[in-house]
């Protein structure tokens, strides 16, 4: 009698790959000339499309419905907005834009990512992807071929160009953020030091890439971070990363005469700003008269460029000046408020701030709760929570610094999914880890040994 042996099915791949090739298009250089966009951005509208048609082959309904109201909060603010727009063509483009960035992409995202090892798939994606920008920049600072800064080429833009100056530091940004949630989390020892490691590295990149708003918003949310992960690690990570602080900066002499001024220079936006710091408060203060116009609905999408002139005051210039990382000089016009929130409430109005804001602020109750409920399990779960708080914090303070805009804002769609995904679905699925007792979370001492 002949035995059969077991037939081994096909591995299938995880259906988030296509997720994880948006990140990876990301470092590639961004082409010369281009119009915002790059391959990320068409390859993430393939991604929808790809989870469109699994959606329809399973016939299944691809979202809860909590998770249908927020991600779709923002639609009815958008659409009202570009029926507003200065131009059919403008409310179109502003409409996909808008949808590609807050609604579709993440709404892709939370229906990819299946569970915990997905997740921190797509998380140290990130680490890489920063990891690879970061070691471009500080060859472009080392070498004087990044972007120019104070009439030399020393600014670390990576793969993204002197267009994009903001690109490299939120690669950068969301890198390290990712490495730091990883690092606090209940990953094993190994996993943990290469995280902390891989934080630590990013940032001299970040440093060199000159951008105060990425360095406000990186330290608020890494000190955030470390509250939520609990005060004892909270204490050891600290006293690591003044250490590091340190010896990058004393040991090693990353602290130059320009970074001293850059950093100098967050104290004087009231008293003496420089010029980039008054434009971007007269395009603020533009950007409010013109929601005072048009209270509830706004100006239209992509009406600021259009209304700007009309609102502004004479402290404006003309525009600021690109150059360097292999581009000629160029005059880069000023389009955009550079805050996230002004903008919306300039084109969108109240409605189009309170749907776009109102979704932000459900996806973090959210996302706290699910960190609430990590820590009170013992769960590995946690570094989910610590990566997607951290993401979505940092976004939220940056946001009151720029705005969506250029080949990086891809980007932002991921990392809005995967907060998506930890708050409107990882969140409720939390379990303990193996041989952890589960406390009761009615009882004190249970509060008090979560925050631990």
């Amino acid at each position: 009698m002949a035995l059969a042996l077991p037939s081994r099915r096909p591995r299938r791949l995880p259906p988030v790959l296509p997720v994880l090739a948006v990140v990876a298009l990301l470092a590639l250089p961004v082409p010369a000339g281009g119009d915002g966009a790059g391959p990320a951005d068409a390859v993430s509208a393939l991604v929808v499309g790809y989870c469109a048609v699994r959606l329809l082959r399973a016939r299944r309904r691809p979202l809860s419905r909590r998770a249908a109201v927020v991600l779709g909060l923002p639609v009815a603010g958008v659409a009202l907005a570009a029926m507003n727009a200065v131009s059919p063509g403008a409310g179109i483009a502003g409409l996909g834009r808008y949808l590609q960035i807050f609604v579709l992409v993440p709404a892709a995202v939370v229906v990819l990512v299946r569970g915990r090892s997905d997740f921190r798939l797509l998380a140290w994606a990130f680490v890489a992807l920063a990891g690879w920008q970061g070691a471009i920049g500080v060859h472009q600072y080392l070498t004087g071929t990044g972007a120019s800064y104070q009439g030399e080429d020393v600014r670390a833009v990576g793969t993204f160009g002197a267009v994009d100056v903001m690109g490299m530091a939120t690669a950068v940004s969301f890198g390290l953020v990712c490495a730091v949630g990883l690092a606090l989390g209940r990953a094993p020892v190994r996993d943990r030091l290469v995280a902390a490691c891989c934080a630590l590295a990013l940032l001299v990149p970040l440093a060199l890439s000159f951008s105060r708003g990425a360095w406000i918003a990186t330290s608020v949310t890494v000190t955030a971070q470390l509250l939520l992960a609990g005060p004892r690690r909270a204490l050891k990570a600290g006293a690591v990363a003044v250490a590091a602080c340190v010896v990058l900066v004393g040991g090693f002499g990353v602290g130059t005469t320009m970074l001293q001024e850059r950093i100098d220079s967050i104290g004087q936006v009231t008293d003496a700003p420089d010029q980039s710091v008054t434009d971007r408060y007269t395009m603020w203060a533009a950007a409010v008269d013109m929601w005072r116009d048009r209270p509830l609905t706004g100006v239209g999408l992509k009406g600021f460029p259009e209304y700007r002139d009309g609102h502004a005051s004479l402290a404006l210039s003309s525009g600021s000046d690109t150059e360097g990382a292999g581009a000629a000089f160029h005059r880069q016009p000023l389009l955009s408020p550079h805050n996230m929130y002004l903008l919306v409430l300039g084109e969108q109005g109240l409605i189009g701030l309170l749907c776009l804001a109102g979704g932000w602020l459900a996806l973090l109750v959210c996302a706290l709760r699910g960190l609430w409920r990590a820590h009170a399990l013992g769960s590995r779960d946690l570094e989910c929570a610590l990566v997607a708080c951290g993401l979505l914090l940092w976004q939220l303070v940056d946001f009151v610094y720029a705005d969506i805009g250029g080949p990086s804002t891809v980007l932002t769609a991921v990392s809005l999914g995967l907060v998506s995904w930890w708050s409107l679905a990882g969140a409720d699925r939390v379990t303990p880890q193996a041989g952890t007792a589960v406390p009761d979370p009615s009882e004190p001492h249970a509060r008090k040994a979560a925050l631990r």
